[in-house]
């Protein structure tokens, strides 16, 4: 009853006009960078983050449109994925098994239609776990002592490469480069200043939000320039829907169970929603057998990683609002826009910050119904999208960052590091280095020093109270099986993901 008397009270502030209004902004936002092949949740918010600041957004309203974004991108996409045979990110892959033969035998309209569905159902679901886990997971968390919180933070590093992580080591290694730069600016405990250089503008270290920019939109933008991207994607004509009742009744069973796969995936560390749309796919071709023609334009096939995708992405958001511990890459970016509104995710949060972290979770219903609403009739609009070139849409999407970070806080200064980072982003993707750990370990690193200090100042400088207790020592041992299993079940996995994956591009037109 408590509960729901919170859930009640975020719906009082997700329902006030404004909020509403940045929602659908959002939601808008986000399917249209969904929709775009390679920006992707994560760039979609970490461009809209410096908006959000130079606009002078209250907390709620700056978390409500940036989680809309992050929902909308979700739901965009599956637009290229269908259309085009081109996956909008990473999550939406699995989609263009069944989804492309489904646009090529002359069922575009329905196959979007049914993803929108399966993608509502997947996110409600996700989002009533997120009622029901989450309270229950910040008061577990009360058990937390600094030695706890530390182990907490060494897993989250541990596992931050996913199962389907592609090269652990080299996520290890951006992990620890994000913690080299958390150090930067003066000691929290002795006041010494560190690798400064008496440099004023570094002695409260270096801004998260500039790195995001710089890591995210502005490699983004030179990669664009490096492939030449000057035309844009053909143009698909999309068929009248002809989507009965009963088509939505023989896909709900998929995606009711792609929904429930995705929200454990997503909750759990490192997985995420690739996982989550790849695993409710197998599962619902296993269970369909000879019965289904999967690969061929089945749409439970479409229905399935839809639910399963925006499942895990709500369920990411667990962990990083109970535990302050990100569950996937655009988590690790909202987590960002947390911190830097002085509001620090965790326990507490849904004490200290009621009506904040309740608003958002009723603003997570609300934008589900905006989406669904919004995604049938303009799907037209979001294909059109698709025909721009993209030399006239980076600029666009680069003035806007640029902009944004300037009105932070008037220093060119700022706008030199975020160049900076865009740099060193772009060489890192060149070497295949994860962006994502070197967010992570400058937003954990200084809890995370704070955290040991505080655990060895209690135990006089004892370092086996770092695994003196059973919670810790169980989290030790999550750590560690998150750091070796990539390697002994993630090449399966990856190999698996690539065959079924050559199926969609072996579609003939």
């Amino acid at each position: 009853m408590e509960t729901l008397n919170f859930l009640l009270q975020g719906f009082a502030v997700a329902l006030t006009l404004d909020n509403l209004m940045f929602a659908a902004i959002g939601a808008v936002l986000g399917t249209l960078i969904g929709a775009l092949p390679g920006l992707g949740p994560a760039n979609g918010v970490a461009i809209l983050i410096p908006l959000a600041f130079s606009l002078g957004l209250p907390a709620e309203s700056s978390l409500i449109l940036l989680t809309s974004v992050y929902a909308g991108a979700m739901y965009g996409g599956r637009i290229s994925s269908i259309l085009l045979n081109i996956p909008g990110d990473e999550p939406a892959m699995m989609t263009c098994l069944d989804g492309y033969p489904m646009a090529v035998k002359g069922k575009a309209a329905e196959a979007l239609a049914i993803s929108a569905i399966a993608s509502f159902i997947g996110s409600l679901l996700a989002t009533i776990g997120l009622v029901i886990l989450a309270p229950w997971l910040a008061k577990f968390a009360l058990k937390f002592g600094p030695a706890e919180y530390f182990a907490l933070f060494t897993l989250a590093f541990a596992t931050l490469g996913g199962i389907t992580g592609k090269n652990q080591f080299k996520t290890v290694i951006a992990a620890c480069l994000g913690l080299m730069i958390a150090t930067v600016g003066v000691d929290i405990s002795t006041g010494n200043q560190r690798y400064t250089y008496d440099i004023l503008e570094l002695y409260e270290g270096i801004d998260f939000i500039i790195a995001i920019v710089g890591l995210f939109a502005i490699s983004e933008l030179l990669f664009f320039i490096e492939m030449h991207a000057g035309e844009g994607l053909k143009k698909v004509t999309l068929n009248k829907l002809k989507l009965t009742m009963a088509d939505i009744i023989h896909v709900l069973p998929t995606s009711l169970r792609g929904s429930v796969l995705g929200f454990i995936s997503g909750v759990l560390p490192g997985a995420g929603a690739s996982l989550g749309s790849f695993i409710s796919y197998t599962l619902e071709k296993r269970l369909v057998g000879s019965k289904g023609n999967f690969g061929e334009g089945d749409p439970r096939g479409v229905a399935a990683p839809e639910a399963g995708n925006n499942a895990a992405a709500n369920g990411a958001l667990v962990p990083m609002l109970t535990l302050g511990v990100p569950g996937s890459g655009t988590t690790a970016v909202l987590l960002a826009m947390l911190v830097s509104l002085n509001i620090q995710p965790g326990p507490m949060l849904f004490t200290q910050n009621a009506d904040l972290v309740w608003g958002v979770i009723a603003a997570l219903f609300v934008g589900n119904l905006i989406l669904l609403l919004l995604n049938i009739p303009m799907v037209g609009v979001f294909v059109k999208l698709l025909s721009i070139p993209p030399k006239y849409l980076m600029p666009v999407v680069t003035l806007v960052a640029s902009v944004g970070i300037f009105a932070i806080s008037n220093s060119p200064l700022d706008l030199y590091f975020m160049i900076g980072f865009g740099l060193l982003g772009y060489v890192l993707r060149k070497l295949h280095i994860p962006l994502v750990p070197i967010i992570l370990g400058m937003l954990l690193g200084p809890e995370m020093e704070k955290s040991l200090r505080h655990a060895l100042t209690i135990s006089d400088g004892d370092w086996t109270i770092l695994w003196s207790s059973g919670l810790s020592v169980g989290i030790w041992i999550v750590a560690i099986a998150g750091l070796v299993l990539p390697y002994v079940i993630g090449p399966i996995l990856r190999r698996r993901m690539a065959n079924e994956a050559e199926k969609a591009h072996a579609v003939v037109d």
